[in-house]
């Protein structure tokens, strides 16, 4: 692999806890939970009935009306965090289209829209057929790369929860051999009723704000968003003058090849994957100042993820605060790598640990630190962020804040 250190250049961000990257550091920071009741759709069937929704988002506000029917709500949140991340890059006009790839990860899809239309069928009503356009997944990054007019390598990975940290590391793996100049990379995905009805189902979604890490958890709290990072050389970033955000150190990925939907209860794979991305970073353990974790809030996967930070970290694991920022944003789904992956960068750069959300008491199976008191100041410069999704597809990021570059150029 090639020694060239992957820099981020740009970020973005819009979901149902803030609409840009400045409110989301805001809302990360001082714990203010986009959590609330969805009307979206009709909720009052399930028995939970709150998530992390985008509210008060009128498309028009964003989109000629010849395009808004053209494109999906995971679309649009998608293309709206893009332009983002490409603004602050000040990508434009530096490289040839050919060199700009597009990474995204996500799951759901156009589904919201194949829903208004199978229901328009079922009802007798003359329904769309545009309206199924948008329903498979590609077409997210379709709709970006068109929209930015960059035609490099374009691809989407679903690999559920985990698809958009995934995404990430790919995009980060073609800048480091060389095969593109810049990446844009992240995740997108909205509600729609069969993701809600589906959880409900399987009785993992919490009828209250989701509690990771604390005793009486009963699950996640669903959400809806995008999130984008544009990654560069940093040779390449430091001489056309462009600041760097921070830096793609490091990933990893595995196969738990153990359940559809449970995780490997002895947390040897959830540690394997931690390993295997500070290995790639070539960094040493004691460089961790703290992980965003996947942290759902359901009972078990809050325990397992404990357990490998505990084995990861032998003998210092304690100190390494262990925190999830769903409380605030919700579970993305195929969003949610990328999102966190934003929240995780930005944190490092205003120098804090943010807070996990909604404790309701200890656990004595979650017996690390959570940062269940509040935010606090810290001096840590790389952190990780994880992320756990069904059929034990797991991945891990090392991200390092933009100070490692300017001490570098002192």
């Amino acid at each position: 692999m090639s020694s060239r250190r992957v820099a981020i250049t740009g970020l973005g961000v819009f979901c149902g806890a803030a609409k840009d990257t400045p409110s989301f550091l805001e809302a990360i920071a001082t714990g203010k939970s986009g959590i609330a009741s969805v009307d979206l759709f009709d909720v009052s069937p399930f028995p939970a009935r709150i998530g992390c929704q985008v509210k008060q988002y009128n498309p028009a506000d964003y989109f000629q009306s010849d395009r808004i029917h053209r494109l999906s709500r995971t679309d649009q949140f998608a293309i709206i965090s893009a332009r983002e991340a490409v603004e602050m890059s000040s990508l434009a006009g530096v490289y040839d289209p050919y060199q700009i790839g597009v990474s995204i990860g996500g799951g759901v899809g156009g589904m919201l829209n194949a829903e208004s239309w199978l229901q328009g069928e079922l009802s007798g009503k003359s329904a769309k057929p545009g309206l199924l356009r948008t329903l498979l997944p590609d077409s997210t990054a379709t709709a970006v790369a068109h929209s930015l007019g960059f035609a490099g390598y374009q691809g989407t990975i679903t690999t559920a929860c985990s698809s958009s940290g995934t995404a990430i590391g790919w995009g980060a793996d073609l800048i480091r051999t060389g095969r593109q100049q810049a990446m844009l990379c992240g995740g997108a995905d909205s509600l729609a009723m069969l993701t809600f009805a589906g959880f409900n189902a399987l009785k993992v979604v919490d009828p209250n704000p989701c509690a990771p890490f604390s005793l009486g958890r009963q699950g996640l709290s669903l959400g809806e968003g995008a999130a984008f990072m544009v990654l560069e050389d940093e040779e390449r970033a430091i001489e056309r003058g462009t600041d760097i955000l921070g830096y793609v150190l490091g990933y990893a990925l595995v196969g738990e090849a153990y359940h559809i939907t449970a995780p490997e209860p002895t947390a040897t794979a959830a540690a394997r994957v931690m390993n295997g991305a500070i290995s790639a970073a070539g960094i040493d353990r004691a460089d961790v100042g703290w992980i965003n974790a996947h942290g759902t809030g359901t009972p078990l996967n809050d325990v397992v993820e404990s357990n490998a930070v505990k084995k990861v970290f032998s003998a210092y694991g304690t100190n390494v605060p262990l925190v999830s920022t769903k409380p605030v944003t919700g579970h993305c789904l195929g969003a949610a790598g990328a999102i966190e992956a934003v929240a995780t960068l930005l944190c490092l750069n205003a120098s804090i640990i943010p807070q996990t959300l909604h404790f309701r008491g200890r656990d004595p199976e979650c017996d690390l630190d959570y940062c269940h008191e509040g935010s606090r100041v810290t001096d840590a410069k790389i952190a990780l962020s994880n992320s756990f999704a069904f059929g034990g597809n797991s991945t891990s990021l090392v991200l390092g804040s933009g100070c490692l570059c300017r001490e570098e150029q002192r």
